[in-house]
């Protein structure tokens, strides 16, 4: 019995020279509306579907495939007497490969001018049944969805004959992945819930790593399709090796960082944590300022940008060790010397308002989801004697931003819109609170000190106090806040609430 080919396809890349194998190895092809006048086009033999079945396309091609000759042809079982003999007497004809992929619903979705209607239409019925068909069946159908496994079918079928079921099995799996992240986007556009009974995620292979965080430990990045500004899945590699999983969850943080802040600005950033942040009306003053944090630590760090990287940074960037840099964009001089460091990895990213989304963790067995922590205070309000001054509250606001993204218990220290000293990820408050003063030392008078959570006693204030810091900001809400109060009373300090705690686990 000659072998088939049904051919459905949105993408008609590589189309052409793939079914003209197909045909040179003796199949014969049937195919829909659109796909038949591009093969016929190419002077290729084919029969449309509505040949096939002797029932036209109808309701504006919604319903062509949906016929038990075509889904008689994929789900028969081919060694089943019973469905032979029904095949027969049914005059349906075996289908061995389905070539098919599926309306362009996302790329619809993201078109700013589609309507409601628009995407809709762009819901495909008939694909999503073809392919489940022929990948339940895969045991005789092979099912090919993406046009980059094209090449590997015909030397399949050259190097075997008949078509492996390993292969086969593999295509149906991708086939049906193919169809799960399909219903996955459709239903998230259709989904109003915040928080669903049933939460469908889909993630497409950016790239595999060279392991994990640990070399034992095998890795590969995936990306979702609604991807923001200010994000790895969207960004550029333009020179240096290839990320690794550790510089993914850096630079990931960094650029969580970054979007706070609408001046030029730069973060050091090092375990997921900053070493040093700056901002400035002026990039290479913001660059300087961060450095200036901690010279330290930015060793075997990252660096990120939110303006151009200029030749004047790019001069003191290839003096260092740096794992990474990131900015939206580099001067050409700029990129010409940071290329000469062989293993330097440059990335680019877009930048832009970032929107409001969900944010989600793993666990062992599930999965944590929440709004992403993208507001900085409910209400900002001084309760100490001493008031602070419009310098006073940019310069909390900035350590406020800050400590935001250190890991808790997390005290910065700040002052002219840069750290100076940095407590992070500490069992107790007075603990983070020692270790950024220590790294401020004498820089610390005068300063500003932000905390992610309220003081559950006065002991961090009093440090605070008798290091000569100005002035405080943190949440609020401690049974023992008087006590926090009295002491910058007695000091003269500045203490400032925001209602709005930040922990960072």
């Amino acid at each position: 019995m000659k072998k088939r080919a049904l051919i459905s396809v949105t993408d008609k890349t590589n189309l052409i020279p793939f079914v003209k194998g197909l045909i040179e190895r003796g199949y014969e092809i049937v195919s829909t509306g659109g796909t038949y006048n591009v093969l016929k086009s190419s002077d290729i033999s084919c029969k449309r579907v509505d040949e096939l079945t002797s029932f036209p396309e109808i309701f504006d091609g919604r319903v062509k495939t949906l016929h038990p000759l075509i889904h008689g042809g994929l789900l028969g079982i081919r060694d089943n007497e019973k469905h032979i003999l029904e095949a027969k007497n049914n005059q349906i004809e075996w289908f061995d490969i389905l070539v098919i992929n599926l309306y362009r619903f996302k790329e619809t979705l993201d078109d700013v001018f589609a309507s409601e209607d628009d995407i809709i239409e762009k819901i495909d019925i008939g694909g999503p049944a073809m392919i489940r068909s022929g990948a339940k069946n895969h045991k005789y159908v092979t099912v090919v969805t993406e046009p980059a496994d094209y090449d590997e079918v015909l030397r399949v079928i050259d190097d075997s004959g008949e078509i492996p079921l390993d292969f086969k099995k593999s295509l149906a799996a991708k086939a049906f992945r193919l169809t799960a992240q399909y219903d996955a986007w459709i239903a998230k556009y259709l989904t109003k819930e915040d928080f669903p009974n049933r939460l469908t995620l889909t993630y497409s292979k950016k790239q595999e790593l060279r392991y994990g965080e640990n070399p034992h430990q095998s890795a590969a990045f995936y990306i979702n399709d609604d991807s923001l500004p200010y994000s790895l899945a969207t960004s550029v590699k333009l020179h240096g090796k290839e990320l690794s999983y550790n510089n993914i969850q850096d630079a990931n943080c960094a650029l969580t960082i970054i979007s706070e802040f609408e001046d030029s600005c730069c973060v050091a950033l090092k375990h997921m944590n900053p070493c040093g942040i700056g901002c400035s009306d002026d990039i290479y003053k913001a660059w300087q300022k961060a450095y200036d944090s901690d010279p330290v630590s930015i060793f075997g760090g990252i660096v990120a940008f939110n303006r151009e990287l200029d030749l004047s940074i790019a001069k003191e960037l290839a003096d260092l060790f740096i794992e990474l840099v990131l900015a939206p964009s580099f001067e050409k001089s700029a990129l010409e010397l940071l290329s000469k460091k062989k293993n330097l990895r440059i990335l680019t990213y877009e930048i832009s308002p970032r929107e409001s989304n969900k944010q989600i963790v793993s666990v062992e067995g599930g999965i944590l989801i929440q709004d992403k922590d993208d507001l900085l205070y409910q209400e900002l309000y001084c309760v100490t004697e001493t008031k602070p001054s419009e310098d006073d509250i940019n310069n909390l606001k900035f350590a406020y931003k800050a400590v935001k993204h250190v890991k808790s218990n997390a005290i910065v220290i700040a002052d002219d819109f840069k750290t100076l000293g940095i407590g992070a990820g500490q069992m107790n408050r007075v603990g983070a609170c020692q270790i950024a003063l220590d790294q401020a030392k004498e820089k610390a008078k005068g300063a500003y000190l932000a905390s992610d959570a309220f003081f559950p006693m006065a002991d961090s204030v009093l440090l605070a106090a008798k290091a000569g810091i100005k002035a405080i900001i943190q949440p609020g809400g401690s049974i023992k806040d008087q006590e926090s109060i009295d002491v910058c009373n007695e000091y003269g300090m500045i203490m400032v609430y925001t209602k709005m705690r930040h922990f960072k686990h």
